[in-house]
């Protein structure tokens, strides 16, 4: 598919982590092939991935983004910006595999990030680890069993089990037993 006819087709919903990274990129002049080129993905991922056809995993993500030159925080921001979280409203985003993240907390916030990730069975944040920034950041188990990888050290946790841990240690999440999970990420100050 050349990049001018998966340019032309666009996600159905202008809010969709797909149809962000598309505005971004035609708002900074970029083809669909520059940014997979500085990506390290193909073009075809990267059209497949604005149409939210596919998911990212988070450190395809960070590397999308950092061609973007935006932060993979701002995939996820709410269309409006409101103090109260209605968790029956929120439009979650697909990232890394099976698994879905909203942010909870307004981009305003200077002093706290805050987002609720869905992992379906086998779910996963992405194969690879990954880091942002240097935060303290905190993730709870709200559901389900989730292992979590901080660098070569891999934790198992039920619900209301949590870890804390730096941010810019490489690290990932995954469901273990086959069932859906939840878990609630925050980070202090914001680095995603």
């Amino acid at each position: 598919m050349s990049s001018s006819s998966s340019d032309s087709v666009g996600a159905s919903d202008p809010h969709s982590l797909g149809a962000r990274i598309r505005s971004r990129r035609r708002a900074l002049r970029k083809t669909l092939a520059d940014v997979a080129q500085q990506a390290g993905v193909s073009e075809g991922f990267l059209s497949q991935l604005e149409r939210d056809r596919s998911s990212a995993s988070i450190a395809t993500l960070q590397r999308i983004c950092e061609c973007l030159e935006m932060t993979v925080g701002e995939l996820f921001v709410e269309p409006e910006v409101t103090r109260v979280h209605r968790f029956a409203d929120a439009h979650f985003n697909p990232f890394g595999s099976n698994a879905r993240k909203v942010r909870i907390t307004p981009t305003s916030n200077r002093q706290l990030e805050s987002f609720i990730g869905e992992f379906d069975p086998h779910g996963t944040t992405g194969d690879e680890l990954y880091a942002h920034g240097d935060s303290e950041e905190l993730l709870l188990v709200i559901s389900g069993t989730v292992e979590v990888t901080i660098e070569a050290q891999s934790l198992v946790l039920g619900p209301l089990d949590s870890i804390a841990y730096r941010s810019s240690a490489g690290h990932r999440a995954r469901e273990i037993k086959g069932e859906r999970a939840v878990a609630l990420w925050t980070m202090s100050p914001p680095s995603y």
